[in-house]
């Protein structure tokens, strides 16, 4: 299978790591993070990280590039990224990204321009400053990561007829499940992130005064965060998280279902080795 990207993508706890690695055993793979929080050092149980014995030897890219204090975008995601897939394909080897951050993916592999000009610090600015910017209004003032990104997302023209022109071979596979079961799954993982040590995690970043843009943008940490300031208990919190985490998953199905040629396949719980093979069938027509 010659120069042919794989990606794999979903809402969150779907099983993606799992089948990224049953994927690249077979199709002689390497691993490209397309998570915009497992970019971070650091960020760990509460992004759900692939860790060294998930791996199974297999190379993984573009996890744990840079500092809390750094501000990392989809700008520098694209470069980053095309020349993984560049580096992999010099390789004779197949290039499969992982994750559940749509905008990384589409702009990773379909002809976006970005302006590195426009990924500037937007701290100067109020929500209704930023709200006055934009043209689509139908976002409250007071969701400011909401804003910032429609502000970005107009300010660099990403829905252009260029941006839906798909620049490689590649197959996007889909991983589902009923939203009932869903939402369990992400309950349960949360409470498995919990009993893993999320609160301890979180708690030493806290204490080390880190307060960036990334900690305030990421589920797991933004909210415990809350409990540490104590203006929530701990169980407001866990259940901020499940809810956040819930909701989260929902906006991840709309922009993959909107924006991408997703394949969906839902996943065998039980005989997960269904699913994996269902989907190599798919990838080798």
């Amino acid at each position: 299978m010659k120069n042919k990207v794989i990606v794999i993508l979903g809402p969150t706890g779907v099983g993606k790591t799992r089948l990224s690695i049953e994927l690249a055993k077979k199709f002689n793979g390497e691993i490209i993070n397309a998570d915009s929080m497992q970019v971070y050092k650091g960020l760990n149980i509460g992004t759900a990280k692939v860790t060294e014995e998930e791996k199974e030897g297999i190379p993984h890219h573009l996890f744990d590039i840079c500092e809390l204090n750094e501000d990392y975008n989809v700008y520098l995601y694209q470069k980053h990224a095309r020349l993984k897939i560049k580096e992999i394909f010099n390789k004779n080897k197949t290039p499969i990204l992982v994750g559940g951050t749509g905008l990384y993916i589409k702009a990773a592999l379909y002809n976006y321009n970005f302006i590195k000009e426009d990924f500037v610090n937007y701290d100067h600015l109020t929500n209704k400053e930023i709200y006055t910017k934009i043209q689509n209004k139908n976002i409250h003032i007071n969701n400011r990561q909401r804003l910032l990104r429609q502000f970005q997302k107009e300010q660099n023209d990403v829905e252009n007829n260029k941006a839906n022109e798909l620049l490689y071979d590649a197959i996007f596979v889909g991983l589902t499940t009923p939203r009932d079961n869903l939402y369990k799954i992400i309950d349960n993982r949360v409470d498995k992130m919990i009993n893993n040590g999320l609160i301890e995690e979180v708690e030493a970043l806290y204490n080390k005064n880190i307060k960036t843009r990334s900690i305030n943008t990421a589920i797991g940490y933004k909210e415990l965060y809350k409990y540490f300031d104590q203006t929530l208990s701990l169980n407001e919190s866990i259940e901020l998280i499940q809810k956040n985490s819930r909701n989260y998953a929902k906006r991840q199905y709309t922009f993959f279902n909107n924006q991408l040629p997703v394949i969906w396949f839902d996943v065998n719980y039980n005989h997960f080795e269904e699913t994996v093979n269902a989907i190599i069938n798919i990838i080798k027509e």
